[in-house]
């Protein structure tokens, strides 16, 4: 397998656009895909402004942050991606929504390239089933925000080669992330235990025990916690906290895993949190503002 020099990333929201963000700062060059190009000229300014705030925070030079931005090139079409050695997918977490991207992606990459995608819990034998290199598929889970998170999870589908892995890990470690190795088993680590927690905090609230401030107070200055469970579910997304649970509830298939009622009401009217303006907290005035 040649050696990874160019990425392509399927998506252009918060983790495509931070899985570019970090990857450009690494010296590779990457070509960013998504459904439109104001999608795309959306995402780049977006890491051009986070780029920014860190070189006003002296966390980055400038030259450092110019050159980054050269390495970054919009792919209007999914053809474009023809050059790279590894894709990320980083489309939103709905499974039906991957695998039409891999029916239409798959004709037009490299026969070597390795295609990987960020699910945060969907199966990766499972993905990788729907594509025409189970081989060389892998599971690349980057943490939100990218550009601060340290951690990345690399997740092996029952057919993926030591090869596709030993590449994979390269890719992570030259972006200066610390790897955990996780088994294909729903939510894998991080969110096999997270998001029971948030969802516990929810029926917490479901049920009367506490309000939202009360909750999140609990858990910031009881656990040590860096933001509560409401707030951190509101940041991650209330449509994507659910989509979890439901991976969890189905591929477990035990009732501790069952989503909150309240959640799931949450999203049916639309309150996603911080991305939508309103979620267990109501972000549209100067100050977030608890919703119960």
């Amino acid at each position: 397998m040649s050696k990874i020099e160019t990425i392509g990333i399927v998506g252009a929201g918060q983790m495509g656009g931070g899985i570019a963000h970090v990857s450009a700062l690494g010296g590779y060059k990457v070509l960013i895909h998504d459904v439109s190009p104001d999608r795309i000229e959306k995402g780049i300014a977006t890491i051009s402004g986070n780029m920014a705030r860190q070189v006003g925070s002296g966390k980055l030079e400038e030259k450092a942050r110019n050159d980054a931005m050269a390495r970054i090139s919009a792919a209007p079409a999914m053809a474009d991606l023809a050059a790279a050695d590894l894709v990320i997918e980083a489309a939103t977490e709905d499974e039906t929504v991957k695998r039409k991207i891999y029916a239409q992606l798959c004709p037009q990459l490299n026969p070597e390239a390795i295609l990987a995608t960020n699910t945060s819990s969907i199966s990766i034998t499972r993905l990788a089933a729907q594509t025409d290199r189970p081989e060389r598929f892998i599971g690349i889970h980057f943490m939100n925000p990218v550009p601060v998170m340290k951690l990345v999870e690399l997740v092996r589908g029952i057919a993926t080669e030591d090869q596709t892995f030993e590449a994979a890990k390269g890719y992570v470690k030259h972006l200066d992330k610390t790897i955990t190795v996780s088994e294909d088993f729903p939510a894998f680590i991080v969110n096999r235990i997270l998001l029971p927690m948030i969802n516990e905090a929810i029926y917490t609230l479901y049920e009367g025990v506490g309000t939202v401030d009360a909750i999140d107070t609990a858990m910031r200055l009881g656990a040590n916690h860096p933001m509560g469970p409401l707030q951190l579910a509101d940041f991650i997304g209330l449509d994507t906290c659910l989509s979890i649970m439901q991976v969890l509830h189905e591929g477990l298939s035990d009732s501790k895993y069952r989503p909150c009622p309240l959640l799931v009401k949450y999203v049916e009217a639309g309150w996603l949190g911080r991305k939508t303006g309103r979620g267990f907290y109501d972000y549209r005035g100067d100050q977030p503002v608890p919703t119960r």
